[in-house]
């Protein structure tokens, strides 16, 4: 089996140019054959006619030795037989082989009919007249050589076609090089890519489907080299959440191992691996939870719900988080019913509104509102707490990205939220926005369907 791309491509056009070389001389052979049979037939006709008037136009020996001179032997032969079969052949060349003649062929030209014969071959055709002479009726049979003209048309086409496949030939090796090379070059890239080299360089310049084909792929190079590096900064990103609250369990039951602690000491580092064991349980819980959803395997249950009376009960629900902290909520919520999940939707505006409390200086206001038009909902959460930066801005929305890394240890979280919360608006046909300055709030927008389909 031929594995190299190259070779088949000029194995390939190899065969079509022969292929089509050879169909196409047999046509144009059995065009020319033909046309030239056609021609033939009328000089061959002509030339016969006018050779019997020569013979009843003089006497035998001048007839016979005027055509004996005639340059028209070069292309014709002329057999005379009598009634006997006795043949007299002008124009004959040695290794010629004319076409038979049977008595019932003379017979037939001696008593006045005209004989054609078409034997196979190029301009072969024999033709047979009555001939009157002096003495008496004998026939002569003319037949055209293929010695000349048709033989020379056919060995010009037959150099022709061969030149024109050895030259054809070359230059579609030399034209599969630049076809192939391109391919070549990204079959290498690919092995490197494969190999884990993304900082490959194609370099072809080349349009249409190939160049196409190479801007595609060297999108997908680039693609792959940005989940590469998002693949690498998450075992980092996992590596150091779990360290953490592993290091400080490991610790804490090794100081517990001492007899001399006190009691409340004991409590106390027990609280603290408590602590940190559901810390751990939490951010695996939320890998779970992120994973599913990016997997698209957790199916949205579809409801219709007061969305306004949803986010209160929200609130609600998180009230000792704000009220610690005397936060207090501006709203402006209108009625607004939603088909959508209500328990994906919920997690929503629990991990946004955890952020804004999280965020927000003590005795500030967050801000709530809810806008509605005929195909979306939109819902605008904004407080004025320490804000984002414009690069952070474009990365929030990543899993374990922390916008605000110097104070990780004193906010906590994993930074998870919301990677999960831009996974579920997104499983709505949703979108999610972020508008925020340093030290002057962030404004979270999310934009919702009213009616979520199911794909």
């Amino acid at each position: 089996m031929i594995k190299s791309l190259y070779t088949r491509v000029v194995l390939t056009f190899l065969a079509s140019v022969i292929g089509g070389t050879i169909i196409a001389f047999f046509i144009a052979t059995w065009i020319f054959e033909d046309k030239l049979n056609n021609f033939s037939n009328f000089s061959t006709l002509h030339f016969t006619q006018d050779i019997v008037r020569l013979y009843e136009s003089f006497p035998l020996d001048e007839a016979n030795s005027y055509i004996n001179g005639m340059k028209q032997l070069a292309s014709y032969h002329v057999r005379i037989y009598d009634n006997t079969g006795e043949v007299q052949s002008f124009g004959a060349i040695k290794g010629d082989k004319p076409s038979e003649v049977t008595m019932e062929n003379i017979t037939k030209a001696i008593n006045g009919e005209i004989v054609q014969l078409d034997p196979k071959g190029l301009a072969s055709l024999l033709i047979g007249l009555p001939l009157g002479t002096e003495a008496e009726r004998k026939a002569i049979f003319v037949q055209p050589k293929v010695t000349s003209t048709a033989q020379f048309a056919v060995k010009w086409i037959i150099f022709f076609l061969t030149y024109s496949l050895l030259v054809g030939s070359l230059m579609i090796l030399v034209a599969a090089m630049f076809l192939v090379r391109p391919i070549k070059k990204l079959t290498k890239a690919t092995r490197r890519i494969a190999a884990g080299d993304f900082n490959v360089k194609l370099n072809i310049k080349q349009t249409g489907e190939l160049g196409a084909l190479a801007r595609s792929f060297e999108g997908m190079m680039h693609d792959l080299q940005h989940l590469e590096g998002m693949r690498r900064e998450f075992v980092a990103n996992v590596s150091h959440e779990v360290q953490s609250p592993l290091t400080s369990i490991s610790g804490y039951a090794v100081a517990l191992k001492q007899m001399d602690i006190s009691d409340d000491t004991r409590s106390r580092y027990l609280d603290i691996i408590i602590t940190e064991a559901d810390r751990m349980s939490k951010m695996s819980d939320s890998l779970l939870k992120l994973s599913l959803l990016e997997s698209h395997s957790q199916k949205l249950q579809l409801t219709t719900f007061s969305l306004d009376e949803q986010i209160r009960r929200v609130i609600v629900a998180i009230q000792p988080l704000w009220l610690a902290r005397n936060i207090r909520f501006e709203l402006n919520l209108k009625n607004v019913s939603l088909l959508a999940d209500y328990d994906q939707l919920n997690q929503v505006w629990m991990n946004i509104l955890g952020n804004s409390i999280k965020f927000s200086t003590d005795d500030s206001i967050i801000s709530i509102s809810i806008k509605q038009d005929i195909k979306n909902v939109t819902v605008r959460i904004s407080d004025t707490g320490v804000g984002i930066s414009l690069d952070d801005q474009k990365r929030i929305f990543e899993r374990f990205f922390k916008a605000d890394r110097s104070h990780s240890r004193k906010y906590g979280g994993s930074g998870m939220g919301l990677a999960i919360v831009k996974q579920i608006v997104t499983l709505h046909n949703g979108d999610i926005r972020v508008e925020s300055e340093l030290g002057q709030g962030t404004t979270i927008i999310v934009i919702l369907p009213i009616t979520t389909s199911i794909e």
